[in-house]
């Protein structure tokens, strides 16, 4: 596990994978510290669809893609739907979803691209970040994996894309799972269940924990498994193993709101971009 916090100039902080080569790529997770947004979406939430006031998210976005070396004009985003659709993206699409949600890219749970300094920008509370890094033809995806999308098998699916689009080899991909929820706070019952039995047919019995009387869903190992079984080397597959709903102080978390009887919270950010060769 290479997973770390890395404190910034301007007072945020990045989640980084130490196995990621920095020459390649940028890439961080954003926290939820250091924006300007008010409860229940403090501070740095990143998401114009939750609720927020949109000129404070766009000061938070602004901040955090300088943090980066981007301007927000650069970063290409989607409306994700927990879906399986994988987009590729080029220099026609920077700016998409930048500003104005209604630009997004849409109905999308996976961007990949070839393109340079183009940044992939994904919104998460408690659903899995997964970052891949395709070295050896300098290609990159970012995908969103809540229960539905990893049980759709967002994950393999973007990886095998990649294959198709740029001819990224699964076993010598570089694969990051950042914090999100984990099997020690995620709680599922029955269509959730009967879903990941029907999708793991193989595998459901380590999947689904049980514990004191209920059922813990471990959308990690969920993810691993089903990028396992494309080709990738699991020796490449870097697991944060941080819980977004344990760590609701650093990082929002939709479970942990709801904990608290609140029924909104803000979004952390997953942003990877290729750098120029």
């Amino acid at each position: 596990m290479s997973y770390f916090l890395k404190r910034t100039e301007n007072n945020l902080w990045h989640g980084k994978f130490s196995s990621f080569p920095e020459d390649l790529i940028v890439h961080a997770v954003s926290t939820r510290l250091g924006g300007v947004s008010r409860p229940p979406f403090d501070s740095l939430n990143l998401a114009l669809h939750v609720g927020d006031e949109r000129t404070d998210v766009l000061v938070n976005r602004k901040k955090f893609v300088q943090s980066l070396g981007f301007k927000i004009s650069d970063i290409v985003t989607p409306n994700q739907i927990h879906g399986e659709k994988i987009f590729r993206v080029d220099k026609n699409y920077r700016g998409c979803g930048c500003e104005n949600y209604a630009d997004s890219i849409p109905e999308t749970d996976a961007l990949i691209t070839d393109t340079p300094n183009l940044p992939l920008m994904l919104c998460f509370a408690d659903c899995v970040p997964i970052f891949f890094v395709d070295v050896e033809n300098r290609a990159i995806g970012l995908a969103h994996g809540g229960w539905k999308g990893t049980l759709k098998k967002i994950a393999a699916k973007t990886l095998l894309k990649m294959n198709d689009e740029f001819g990224t080899r699964p076993e010598n991909c570089l694969i990051g799972i950042a914090p999100s929820i984990g099997a020690c706070c995620y709680e599922v019952g029955g269509s959730v269940v009967e879903k990941c039995r029907a999708s793991f047919p193989k595998n459901f019995g380590e999947l689904l924990i049980k514990r004191d009387g209920k059922i813990f869903l471990d959308l990690w190992r969920a993810n691993v498994l089903q990028l396992l079984e494309v080709g990738a080397d699991e020796k490449n597959i870097d697991v944060a193993g941080e819980c977004t709903c344990c760590e609701n102080s650093w990082y929002f978390s939709y479970r942990a709101t709801h904990k608290k009887n609140l029924d909104r919270t803000g979004r952390i950010a997953a942003l990877l971009a290729l750098k120029f060769a």
